[in-house]
């Protein structure tokens, strides 16, 4: 079944890779199973479509193009060389193809509140009785396995691990590119064509020759860029909390046995904490959108305007924050925020953003990270950051954003508690 090839090549026209490229049977039958499918309806940015309304693109796309460029890689860039087994080849493509396949609806926000982790459900689906694991078996019985080790980064052939998740994989590859389209920014740019060229399979990882550097250099900035211009943009971080105070809401009503109009029917496993893989299979974005177009009539004020913010864009403001030195100001506004008849738990929020653009493993730390290596002209085998300048500038430094995020509408109405709000305007720094 591993060599089985389709009668003839079918390509998926796409804005990144321009086209997709597959051959292989069992990669066709992949995308054509009811979980992979489901990708389409889960956007790939979140929430991120209310700040650049262009990110409407899906992880479904975004896995075919982690797959486009692994299979490029092994099929153009490895093929034949010393320290390329071949035969991990469909390990690899497969892995690519359903890296993200048990991403939930606004993936991370989902995930926090619920305490999910997508890498789990992926290798759930991978493993259990689904139509995914029943095509992966046609390559045999244990082939699911190895698929499901190299997403866990557990499987025994580090260099296939790192193709999927290392600090220059093709995951990031893709996305970076895909986003940046999307959105409609330049950030995200680099030459990606460049980098596949001097990518070398070499014992258990993959390096990059040292004559590459530089647009290696470009990928990590692109990356940072990307992290603070779009992924972290205070716009879409307002969407996305009120996203989780929607469901942290719905969570509590239904553990108050509140009695819904529109009954959350898709949520009661997850408010249980008893979510099978097919009830998590049942949701998607437009499952999430229906209840939330719902619950704008329910009798909760809270859920009820949560929900309306969410659905017309009617977002939460925010100021700069600073948890260090702020702790006694924030104390202060939940209180003023109690006596003005606004919720802190829901409407006083301070959300924070981390990262950390480039690191290596150090030994001693708890989270190995699989470095960047370049391979020097003379054989020789150094890490990125002691050859690269920049690099070494930004390596092992996280950066982090913090935001106060609230009503200022609920705030600006002085028809009510005119006291209480004017001294919150005041402590947020807007008072006229």
């Amino acid at each position: 079944m591993a060599n089985t090839k389709l009668s003839e090549e079918k390509v998926f026209k796409d804005p990144v890779h321009r086209y997709i490229h597959v051959r292989d049977k069992l990669i066709w039958d992949l995308i054509g199973t009811k979980e992979f499918q489901r990708l389409r309806r889960i956007r790939q940015l979140g929430t991120t479509f209310f700040t650049f309304h262009g990110a409407e693109h899906s992880r479904f796309n975004h896995s075919l193009g982690v797959y486009e460029i692994v299979r490029r890689i092994v099929d153009d860039v490895f093929k034949g060389r010393p320290q390329w087994n071949d035969e991990e080849r469909m390990l690899c493509l497969c892995a690519a193809l359903l890296h993200d396949l048990g991403h939930g609806p606004f993936s991370h926000s989902f995930e926090k509140v619920f305490h999910l982790d997508h890498e789990d459900y992926t290798q759930a689906i991978i493993l259990g009785d689904t139509e995914v694991h029943a095509v992966l078996c046609e390559n045999g019985k244990d082939f699911p396995k190895k698929v499901a080790e190299v997403i866990a980064k557990t499987y025994e052939n580090k260099q296939v691990v790192s193709l999927i998740s290392s600090q220059i994989d093709a995951d990031r590859m893709d996305y970076l590119q895909r986003d940046a389209y999307y959105t409609g920014v330049s950030y995200g740019h680099f030459d990606m064509e460049r980098i596949l060229r001097v990518m070398r399979p070499r014992e258990d990882q993959v390096v990059i020759k040292s004559s590459g550097m530089h647009a290696v250099e470009d990928y990590i900035m692109s990356r940072y860029q990307m992290y603070w211009q779009v992924y972290f943009h205070p716009v879409t971080r307002s969407a996305e909390v009120i996203l989780t105070k929607i469901l942290h809401r719905a969570k509590q009503l239904h553990q108050e046995f509140y009695s819904f109009k529109h009954e959350p029917l898709h949520f009661y496993s997850l408010f249980e904490d008893e979510m099978t893989l097919a009830d998590y299979l049942k949701l998607d974005e437009s499952v999430i959108l229906y209840y939330f177009q719902a619950w704008q009539d329910e009798d909760d004020a809270i859920l009820s305007d949560l929900c309306t913010r969410f659905m017309d864009r009617k977002l939460f403001k925010y100021v700069e924050f600073n948890p260090n030195v702020q702790m006694m100001k924030l104390m202060e506004l939940t209180a003023l925020f109690k006596k003005a008849g606004i919720d802190p738990e829901y409407y006083l929020v301070v959300d924070s953003s981390s990262d950390l653009p480039y690191d290596f493993y150090r030994p001693g730390e708890e989270e190995e990270r699989l470095p960047i290596h370049l391979q020097m002209s003379n054989g020789d085998i150094r890490e990125l950051s002691r050859e690269s300048e920049i690099v070494d500038a930004i390596s092992g430094k996280r950066r982090t954003d913090h935001k106060l995020y609230f009503p200022l509408d609920l705030l600006e109405d002085l028809s009510t508690k005119r006291t209480a709000k004017k001294k919150i305007l005041e402590l947020l720094g807007l008072a006229n």
